[in-house]
């Protein structure tokens, strides 16, 4: 079988086969509260309780569960922490700095005196990437040049053998205490730390609060954070049922087209969000982490959407690959969203995405919520705009001749080419 090319995938169609919609509240927060060592801000990411649902429901202990669009790690670490095997990927290398952490905790008293002795090593902090009058729009002097002490010693380590559970933990925190709207983050009161505003905003938010930034205990903060996402305590992350410790999670940089980290028939279960036709600029969200990170974003190919008939075949490419991985009788939870007030139901682009795919379509799963994905803080309002429910085409892997991927297609071995050697590809 061949994949038909870009002009036939989106060529109209006048007859879409639906299948099963269900509408409740099939998952919601209140039913539980997930492990706190889920509460890292990223933009647009799901709940635990989501994959929750279908790793419960799809999967046995010891399966593999497999996210191609990382974002924060959810999925994967919510396998994990059920039993299952994990892996995941995203094109944006700041994901597996933010997921890979979580899986692997450090002692605290570990942590904080490594912490400690970074900050007390001095050294050169010096850095022209970002002009200096813009960081301190954010941060005290004090703080900046403690953050330059931080942000140099996690690049010269990952450059020359890579960061150890303590530094890896460290970072991970950091990225997520650069920026936010409370007094336990690094810089001054600006928008919550899933997105960070450009310097000059910040300008203007400074002179609308009549706010300056002050110093501020990196130590303390850090700590603090480190102990709240330990709250729920440190997870054995084993698969008890095998009696087994497992192998350290598959977390790559990759585009969803081509997840060269995973053999065929692999997975158990996929459960995945895409990005939504440019609702959030992740670029832009992003660029003080990756600042600190040393990502420089013009490497990375972050996917943008100019029409429904672009981000179709954008689909269409990630579910062929996961055809390949997915074993036969496994499943895609492949969860979109209801986008411009109602007008665009992507469930339907997935599934005419899927036509002609060894997929057979299950279900679609649309889940009510109180709160909308996108927070009204962006000027969304419940019901109204951006992505107000958790839609879920349920797919499930149709058999194929055994010995071949989808289409007898054989993918090189290794990462794509564009992607810089020193980008994390993890410890595994």
């Amino acid at each position: 079988m061949t994949a038909p090319s870009p002009s036939e995938a989106l060529a109209p169609q006048e007859a879409l086969a639906l299948p099963p919609r269900e509408t409740q509240e099939f998952w919601t927060a209140r039913q539980r509260r997930g492990h706190s060592l889920h509460e890292i801000s990223y933009r647009a990411c799901f709940k635990p309780q989501l994959p929750e649902f279908f790793i419960d429901r799809y999967t046995e202990p010891g399966d593999l569960v497999a996210d191609p669009f990382l974002g924060r790690g959810t999925a994967p670490l919510q396998a994990r922490l059920m039993g299952r095997r994990a892996a995941g990927s995203d094109v944006n290398p700041l994901c597996v700095m933010l997921a890979r952490p979580r899986f692997d905790p450090p002692p605290l008293h570990e942590a904080e005196a490594r912490l400690r002795e970074i900050l007390s090593s001095g050294g050169e902090a010096a850095d022209d990437s970002v002009p200096e009058e813009d960081m301190l729009a954010f941060y005290h002097p004090d703080t900046l040049s403690q953050l330059l002490i931080l942000r140099r010693w996690f690049m010269d380590r990952e450059r020359e053998a890579g960061l150890d559970c303590a530094d890896d933990w460290l970072r991970m925190v950091c990225l997520n205490r650069l920026s936010g709207h409370s007094p336990g983050f690094f810089s001054v009161r600006t928008m919550p730390p899933n997105q960070a505003v450009s310097a000059e905003s910040q300008r203007r938010i400074n002179q609308r609060q009549d706010q300056t930034p002050e110093p501020k205990d990196i130590v303390d903060i850090v700590m603090r954070k480190s102990r709240s996402l330990l709250r729920s305590g440190f997870p054995s992350l084993q698969l008890p049922a095998l009696g087994e410790t497992p192998s350290p999670p598959l977390l790559r940089t990759a585009t969803a087209d081509r997840l060269f980290y995973l053999e065929d028939a692999s997975v158990a279960l996929v459960v995945t969000s895409p990005p939504f036709l440019n609702i959030v600029d992740y670029r832009q969200d992003n660029w003080l982490r990756c600042w600190f990170a040393g990502v420089d974003m013009d490497q990375v190919q972050i996917s943008g959407f100019s029409s429904v008939a672009e981000w179709r075949v954008f689909v269409r490419d990630a579910l062929r690959e996961m055809c390949r991985v997915v074993r036969e009788g496994g499943y895609i939870a492949f969860e979109v969203g209801e986008v411009r007030n109602g007008e665009v139901l992507l469930e339907e682009q997935v599934l005419r995405a899927a036509e002609g795919l060894p997929l057979t379509p299950s279900a679609v799963l649309v889940n009510q919520q109180h709160f909308t994905k996108t927070s009204h803080l962006w000027g969304v309002d419940n019901n109204n705009g951006g992505t107000n429910t958790n839609r879920v085409v349920l797919l499930q892997r149709k058999g194929v001749r055994a010995g071949r991927g989808f289409g007898g297609i054989r993918l090189p071995a290794g990462p794509p080419p564009w992607l810089r050697p020193g980008f994390p590809q993890g410890r595994n």
